[in-house]
């Protein structure tokens, strides 16, 4: 599956710890990430800078859902979900 254009949850809903170029302490949940382009895409999405994590994060029928607004709610609740306690 690929990415839905005009998106961006997977880069928005999760928190990132590790560095992102533009962003070197991360970034908090619900905070877009800096390398969105104008079409909410990833611009580093097969660069060697790309945190591992998103590298791990691919997409899916049950994580895009059929909008932003589905995938937004999925990857929120993941979130919430597998915060430390």
């Amino acid at each position: 599956m690929n990415c839905r254009p005009h998106c961006g949850a997977c880069c928005t809903a999760p928190s990132i710890t590790s560095a992102i170029p533009g962003m070197p302490n991360g970034k908090p949940a619900g905070v877009p990430c800096i390398q969105l382009d104008e079409q909410l895409l990833c611009k580093i999405f097969n660069h060697p800078d790309r945190p591992a994590v998103c590298a791990g994060l691919q997409p899916s029928v049950e994580m895009c859902g059929e909008s932003q607004v589905q995938a937004m709610v999925y990857l929120t609740r993941l979130e919430v979900e597998t915060a430390p306690r």
